[in-house]
């Protein structure tokens, strides 16, 4: 029963004490609270992070960070404190050699065991200053595949993943702050054009005695999505625990994240579709490696879609964007693919994260401490700059994060609305923001003390799905954004809809729908900009612009009852300074040395919800 339904229902409900205590627990599941959290971040336990001189911040370093306790900064020996605690965090550290680093570094006796792992002590010698990283080490001979057979193996996997469970378990506590037992598959196509970026982060819902009943799933044992989702299933049929698996950076993915065929090159169909769908609900919008929301080049009418782009695979080769690589070319490719093979294999809705290797979930843009541990100074990054590096500093972007409209900050609350899509991604900012959609909102509710009351009763939340229109009613959505309170004002609210016409061509459109102070959309149909209050010289901005809160009820004014779409609500801030300006205050240099601009404009994407004739 759907959360609308039960509200439907408890209006019925008057007497005996059955009835009394179901209301109640209607009730309680219609208080939602917002909660924010990184579903994304590496610690030293993730090879790359440790190659990159992440040695030190451990899984329970991650954590105790992300709750507000302050850590040691190892690279630039000093304390570091998150300015504001999260509410949950999934430390998702790469299942491929996940561990060999730190447990070589103590001549661990599962390594000891064989021939090859004798000799990668041997190289190691104890020492974290000396040792360049697993991810670097070369045998003698050369062989990598021999030295991958006898390390990688169950039993010191099922070390290593212990580590990370004892430091989930040993942060959770239900109602302050929740962690979750993760970890991210690895999927690197090669291509002539260079290595294509397929990785999904896997979330799930275990207690820490059923996580220990599993081996994640590295990309040794498979590069193609459908196994990892047959050792999803198998693994769920066996323990009963829930995942969610999420793909990132389909901006790098190089036409194949969202593509029309699967990994053999074959057309995918509707049981591709039902299998993608149980396990893929959402999909990473923003993090430090760019946007995936859409391209300027695929959306040339949408005036904001020049947006932290990093158009360049993971190894910087430059390739043309496709609706394949972003979120809303995707949801427009499974509305058609759903007219032809009968299921959408891309409905899903939308989360921010970090992907951070510093094992600190770091997305605010004065105090940003970027990707990898060589970013920890700012030497480094100008260097990075100019050295044309495959991650180079000012080129990340200090994204992202994770709201989460739960009943209660525990695992199951949380994963609960991770699973019916109640999310939304965020580049940085805490933006409050509520999206309902229905039939029968009027312009009163935008102003009702209680949105979220209305929004249950007469309609449904994002991530939703809507059917059948009723005669001579349009789709209309209620929104409430409100700035994050110690943040920027809001410049504007826009509603995004994507549609597939009766000649089966995807269209896109979109509508601002409100906005701070008096201005008027022109006769181009563009809203003017709100203005820019930052003082390059200082890195400071004044909200003396635009809205601390924006809420309407729109109506869809080309609405066609007979026509699938989707919509989704973007809520944009006013300028203000990014970190390549403040970084180059700091350095003494032109911020236009750092090849970015000095200003940004931060914004939420709501998961969207779909009309379905």
């Amino acid at each position: 029963m759907t959360r609308q339904q039960y509200t439907q229902f408890t209006g019925r409900l008057r007497t005996g004490l059955i009835m009394v205590a179901f209301l109640a627990a209607v009730q309680a599941s219609a208080q939602t609270e917002l909660l924010w959290g990184d579903l994304h971040l590496h610690t030293n336990l993730s090879t790359d992070a440790y190659a990159t001189t992440n040695k030190y911040v451990t899984p329970d370093m991650a954590y105790r960070f992300a709750r507000g306790i302050p850590i040691l900064h190892p690279n630039l020996d000093t304390k570091v404190q998150i300015d504001r605690p999260l509410d949950f965090l999934a430390v998702t550290d790469h299942a491929t050699n996940l561990g060999i680093d730190v447990m070589s570094l103590t001549d661990h006796p599962q390594l000891q065991a064989s021939e090859r792992g004798r000799a990668l002590l041997e190289a190691v010698g104890g020492s974290y200053e000396n040792w360049p990283g697993f991810m670097r080490y070369q045998p003698e001979d050369g062989n990598r595949g021999e030295l991958q057979e006898q390390i990688f193996t169950p039993e010191i996997r099922s070390t290593a993943w212990q580590m990370e469970i004892d430091a989930a378990e040993a942060n959770y506590i239900p109602g302050t702050f929740t962690t979750f037992f993760a970890w991210e598959w690895t999927s690197l196509i090669p291509s002539d054009a260079g290595l294509k970026n397929l990785h999904r982060n896997v979330i799930s819902n275990a207690s820490a005695e059923d996580a220990g009943r599993f081996i994640p799933y590295s990309n040794q044992d498979s590069l193609d999505p459908e196994d990892l989702w047959a050792f999803l299933d198998d693994t769920s049929s066996r323990t009963g625990i829930d995942f969610v698996a999420i793909p990132h950076n389909s901006n790098i993915s190089g036409g194949l994240m969202f593509a029309e065929i699967d990994q053999a090159g074959e057309p995918i169909d509707a049981q591709y579709a039902r299998n993608r769908m149980r396990w893929e609900l959402l999909m990473e919008i923003t993090q430090v490696k760019g946007t995936s929301e859409t391209h300027p080049l695929l959306s040339p009418t949408d005036e904001f879609a020049n947006f932290e782009i990093r158009n360049t695979l993971l190894t910087r080769q430059e390739v043309p964007p496709t609706r394949a690589d972003y979120a809303r070319g995707a949801l427009l490719n499974g509305m058609a693919l759903e007219q032809t093979i009968g299921e959408n294999p891309f409905q899903f809705g939308f989360v921010g994260a970090s992907d951070g290797h510093i094992g600190m979930s770091s997305v605010e843009e004065d105090n940003f401490l970027g990707k990898v541990g060589n970013d920890s100074k700012l030497s480094a990054r100008a260097t990075s700059q100019a050295d044309n590096m495959i991650f180079p500093a000012w080129d990340m972007s200090a994204s992202g994060l994770t709201g989460v409209w739960a009943d209660d900050n525990t695992r199951e609350s949380i994963f609960s609305a991770f699973k019916r899509k109640e999310v939304y991604g965020t580049t940085g900012p805490r933006i409050s923001l509520r999206v309902f959609g229905g039939f029968n909102f009027n312009a009163r509710d935008a102003r009702a003390n209680d949105i979220a009351a209305v929004g249950y009763r007469k309609g449904v939340p994002m991530g939703s799905d809507l059917t059948s229109a009723p005669r001579n009613r349009s789709m209309t959505l209620l929104i409430h954004a409100s700035k994050d309170h110690v943040g920027a004002n809001l410049d504007r609210v826009q509603v995004i809809k994507g549609w597939i016409d009766h000649e089966g061509n995807p269209q896109e459109k979109v509508y601002d729908v409100a906005w701070s102070g008096d201005r008027e959309i022109g006769e181009d149909g563009k809203l003017p900009a709100v203005g820019n209050t930052v003082d390059t010289s200082t890195a400071l901005y004044a909200n003396s612009i635009g809205a601390p809160q924006l809420s309407v009820t729109w109506e869809d004014p080309d609405f066609n009852a007979d026509q699938n779409a989707f919509y989704y609500v973007r809520a944009i801030e006013i300028p203000t300074p990014r970190h390549s300006l403040f970084d180059a205050l700091a350095l003494g240099i032109p911020v236009e040395d750092t090849g970015w601009p000095a200003t940004i404009q931060e914004r939420a994407y709501s998961s969207p919800i779909w009309y379905t004739p």
